[in-house]
């Protein structure tokens, strides 16, 4: 099976950091800051759409990979349940159900000053062929 590519630009501006990924928990941050901003100073709910499906994805990848398959997100529910102006959020993915066709994933975004939780979503994910 052939390793991941290196982060794409995208990627690398999120500021994702991974800390432990296995097949049913993936835990580490993400940069939030003055790049991630709306026009009204504020974190853009994009970021959390998009860290919150990459920390779930990573986690059903982890999954299925050593069958020959990927999972690809079918559905990304996000709830934005605070606002944030800057500083790394902590990042946690956990499996809820690992089906052989699909998965689901929890993932909440807390602030590492004070563990209020920013944001929190749910993804679904199809198990497919890697070919």
């Amino acid at each position: 099976m052939p390793e991941l590519a290196a982060p794409s630009a995208f990627m690398e501006l999120l500021g994702i950091s991974f800390d432990e990924t296995t097949a049913s928990t993936v835990r580490g941050s993400v940069a939030a800051d003055e790049r991630h901003h709306q026009p009204w100073g504020l974190v853009h709910g994009g970021l959390y759409t998009t860290v919150i499906e990459s920390f779930a994805t990573t986690g059903a990848y982890e999954a299925v990979k050593d069958q020959g398959r990927r999972a690809v997100g079918v559905s990304n529910m996000t709830d934005f349940l605070r606002p944030h102006r800057s500083g790394r959020l902590d990042v946690v993915a956990t499996a809820i159900n690992q089906g052989r066709s699909q998965q689901l994933w929890q993932v909440e975004m807390r602030r590492q000053d004070d563990g209020k939780l920013v944001a929190r979503g749910q993804v679904r994910l199809q198990n497919i062929d890697a070919g």
